[in-house]
């Protein structure tokens, strides 16, 4: 899933330790866009935290997996970004497919093959 939306809030950097080795976790609170603006808590892990990235007031696309877990009888439901872009990047944009055919000059001379 993708979102694009305003960092309102950076949560306090949480780190520790695990059977895999340190860790590390930023929460960020976004805002949507819309008539009726949500507000999203978006957890970002390890190396795809980038604190150039999150300043407050910056607009950004964020990439993101949902999952809900049961705990003791209760639902948690986290959502974990994969990737984090500043809104407008070159990399984000869709592109629309170029369907004309470019030819040198003189590329087609010698084309007896053609039938016209």
């Amino acid at each position: 899933m993708q979102l694009t939306a305003k960092l309102i809030q950076l949560l306090p950097l949480q780190t520790g330790n695990g059977k895999n080795g340190q860790w590390k976790k930023q929460d960020i609170i976004v805002e949507t866009e819309g008539t009726y603006p949500k507000k999203v808590c978006i957890s970002i892990w390890g190396d795809k935290i980038s604190e150039s990235l999150l300043k407050p007031g910056s607009m950004l696309n964020i990439s993101f997996d949902v999952e809900s877990r049961e705990y003791n009888g209760r639902w948690y439901t986290d959502v974990k970004a994969w990737k984090v872009e500043p809104a407008g990047a070159a990399g984000t944009v869709d592109r629309i497919p170029d369907d004309n055919v470019h030819f040198e000059e003189g590329q087609m001379e010698g084309g007896g093959d053609l039938p016209f």
